[in-house]
């Protein structure tokens, strides 16, 4: 049987190892896709995860006895964690960028031309959040991927209700004009663009 929300809490505030197993394995999808959507780098999100598990446990007694579920808790700490990365990411790329480029190879397996395109897709959308302030950024990620409501996501992020809001109202309107100035074609099936899918799709209320 599993635990409730607040027993969940209970568990992992006294250093529970099940109960962080149990965390894990409910969550750590949750915290790796996050990841993911802030950095844009598939290796950099699984160091988040680690991170955020890591830094979870170190920070257990913190964990308040009543609350519901720790997902806000633990994408709280991934968020944090895919700032300090993005920036290690980004002087890494500078780096890179001054060096020789190598010579190319070509790969023709049916595998590596679909990676290529999910990261060309990954590449737009992030182009797309770059282009956002990282509160912006942030809040979008929170509410519109991964689902949080407004006030789990004011506790994931440590600031107001209102501040959720208004971040997330800035954010929708500057996707949507994002979207407007680089329209591409309409796919065969008329897909929106990233940007503008992203301002589309709706977020969680508060719960009641």
């Amino acid at each position: 049987m599993r635990d409730s929300d607040n027993e969940l809490r209970r568990r992992a505030r006294e250093g529970d190892r099940e109960a962080f197993a149990q965390l894990y394995e409910d969550f750590a999808g949750s915290v790796y896709n996050h990841g993911l959507r802030l950095t844009g780098d598939w290796s950099t999100a699984e160091d988040i995860m680690s991170e955020t598990y890591l830094a979870a446990w170190r920070n257990r007694a913190k964990v308040q006895e009543d609350g519901g579920t720790l997902l806000p808790w633990l994408l709280g700490i991934a968020t944090h964690k895919a700032d300090n990365a993005r920036r290690s990411l980004r002087r890494r790329q500078l780096f890179l960028a001054r060096q020789p480029q190598p010579a190319p190879m070509e790969d023709f397996a049916p595998q590596a031309a679909g990676r290529l395109d999910d990261v060309r897709r990954l590449r737009a959308v992030q182009a797309s959040l770059d282009r956002l302030r990282r509160h912006e950024r942030e809040v979008l990620a929170l509410c519109v991927w991964s689902g949080l409501d407004y006030r789990q996501t004011a506790q994931a992020l440590g600031v107001s209700v209102g501040t959720v809001r208004s971040r997330l109202s800035r954010a929708r309107k500057k996707l949507a004009r994002l979207a407007e100035e680089n329209m591409e074609p309409p796919t065969a099936r008329g897909e929106m663009t990233s940007a503008a899918a992203i301002a589309a799709v709706p977020a969680r209320k508060e719960l009641t």
